[in-house]
């Protein structure tokens, strides 16, 4: 399982630990990924994201995962996270 966000595409990051004499070694910077269910109110259906704690607090300011997923680029996107925009397009188009 890589360590990506499945709604905002943020991934790890390298750079440098650098000592007190001006050292530098290389690491990893890891997103804070977290198992989380979002609900969707379009779909009347819950489904689990392994999302970034800076990605769960910019769907709660949009207003929900299904606003987030309207908004959001696709290749940000995870294929589930296509997956459920394209069944909420789907259920947009049948219920116009």
């Amino acid at each position: 399982m890589s360590r990506i966000c499945e709604l905002t595409g943020k991934g790890r990051m390298t750079g440098h630990n650098v000592s007190h004499a001006n050292n530098k070694t290389k690491r990893l910077f890891l997103p804070n990924l977290q198992n989380v269910t979002l609900m969707s109110e379009g779909l009347d259906r819950s489904f689990r994201f392994r999302v970034s704690a800076h990605g769960l607090r910019s769907v709660e300011h949009v207003g929900g995962l299904d606003n987030w997923l309207k908004k959001s680029a696709d290749a940000a996107l995870s294929p589930r996270a296509l997956k459920v925009k394209r069944e909420l397009a789907k259920k947009a188009v049948v219920a116009a």
